[in-house]
């Protein structure tokens, strides 16, 4: 089933997510949900606060990237109560967008690699290491369980010029190809 996304502006996208447990209701069946929203919006990650659920889930899939780098081809993930252990003091600027925030693309300086514990949708926990692209999207889908989005990264110059952009998504002033839940 495709879900709405939450906008900027949705409180759910503020708020730090709680750790869930495997009795969590009908969870294989939201995470099955949460894949068809992405894909369906053409996304690469989806974090439960965007679909308005404040718990520690987020789901990536980056095969659909793999004509640029092969490195992608099988990498589909669940990640259940994650948490950056150790994150490199070495940084890269890259520019990111977001299914919440549609038709604003902005730079943001993230850690090039990072460590990471989580569990996999059959609860079985891993303590992996990321780097490049891989660590960049796991990162953004982290910020939204921890009630932060991509934007908070940038500099106050540039979010005065997306000020515009930002006050059309509080004012439901937008147009997706997906399925919302604008303020």
């Amino acid at each position: 089933m495709i879900l709405p996304v939450y906008l900027y502006g949705q409180p759910v996208l503020r708020k730090v997510a709680q750790d869930i447990t495997p009795e969590y209701p009908k969870l294989k069946e939201l995470i099955g949900n949460m894949f068809d929203t992405m894909y369906n919006a053409n996304g690469i990650g989806l974090a439960a606060p965007q679909v308005g659920l404040s718990i520690r889930l987020f789901v990536i899939d980056l095969s659909p990237l793999a004509e640029d780098d092969d490195r992608f081809t099988d990498f589909k993930k669940v990640f259940i109560n994650p948490q950056i252990l150790e994150s490199s003091d070495e940084t890269e600027a890259i520019q990111e967008g977001c299914l919440s925030l549609p038709g604003i693309n902005e730079t943001v300086i993230r850690p090039v690699q990072i460590k990471i514990r989580y569990l996999d949708e059959d609860f079985v926990e891993h303590t992996e290491m990321y780097d490049d692209f891989f660590a960049r999207c796991i990162q953004h889908e982290y910020d939204h369980i921890e009630g932060r989005v991509f934007i908070d990264k940038i500099s106050a110059i540039r979010k005065q010029l997306i000020k515009s952009k930002l006050n059309n998504l509080l004012k439901g002033k937008t147009h997706c190809s997906y399925r919302v839940k604008p303020i």
